[in-house]
């Protein structure tokens, strides 16, 4: 028998053989995964359609890219900052400015759920690792500007054994380098709208970027501003953040 007769043989075997598995026992790379991972929704139909299980996924390592802090990013979140189980933390870990507690709490966010965590630079990754540890948090938020291959994949780490999302803000430079992180978007600012262009996702490409309307926060067209010089919240603030540093 030829070699090409040989490998037509083989194909059809494994075609015979895959046919007979139970249903859903194989991905094929040209569908979205739909694995037996918890996930959450988006809250926003149009993206959950686009991530694989329909939402983020609950326990893994969520890239988020950006040019610069304050295109929308924080609103797309604002779905599930705003429904935090009960008596468990939204850790935010090293975020660039102090969040602005009223629009925060304007769009729902419950201000004494958020733990806020401000270690130094060079221990920014283990703090971030220590909230997904403590088994406390519903979800992590990290910003994080420089992290090697070898820090993503204990976070991702650290996110599976915790059964929790992280969700991590890096340049979007960052978009050059491998990741293990099984969800990778890039975010950018399209007037009312934010654009989302997916990355990476288990499944095949995306085929187009997605605009969706998302609740910008009030705060001089930032989401994370200092409030005055030095740091201090207007007196007519909401409950205060918890500190953490």
């Amino acid at each position: 028998m030829s070699a090409a007769a040989t490998a037509l043989s083989s194909a059809a075997e494994l075609r015979s053989t895959l046919a007979a598995l139970p249903p859903g026992s194989v991905w094929q790379a040209s569908r979205l995964a739909h694995g037996k991972g918890p996930v959450l929704s988006s809250g926003f139909d149009a993206l959950d359609a686009e991530l694989p299980g329909g939402g983020w996924p609950a326990d893994a390592l969520i890239e988020l890219l950006v040019d610069h802090p304050g295109v929308g990013e924080l609103s797309l979140l604002l779905p599930v900052l705003s429904r935090p189980p009960f008596e468990r933390w939204f850790a935010w870990v090293s975020p660039p400015f102090l969040p602005y507690a009223p629009a925060l709490a304007a769009a729902g966010v419950p201000l004494s759920r958020l733990l806020l965590i401000r270690p130094d630079a060079t221990r920014a990754l283990w703090a971030t690792r220590q909230a997904l540890a403590s088994g406390g948090c519903s979800a992590v938020l990290a910003w994080l500007q420089h992290i090697d291959t070898a820090g993503l994949r204990r976070l991702q780490l650290a996110a599976e054994e915790a059964a929790t999302p992280l969700f991590l803000f890096r340049p979007r430079a960052a978009a050059r380098q491998a990741s293990p992180a099984p969800l990778r978007l890039i975010l950018a600012g399209a007037g009312e709208t934010l654009q989302i262009s997916i990355l990476k996702r288990r499944g095949p490409p995306a085929s187009r970027a997605l605009h969706l309307p998302v609740r910008r926060l009030q705060a001089d067209d930032t989401e994370l501003i200092a409030c005055n010089a030095i740091g201090e919240a207007p007196s007519s603030r909401p409950a205060p953040l918890q500190l953490v540093s």
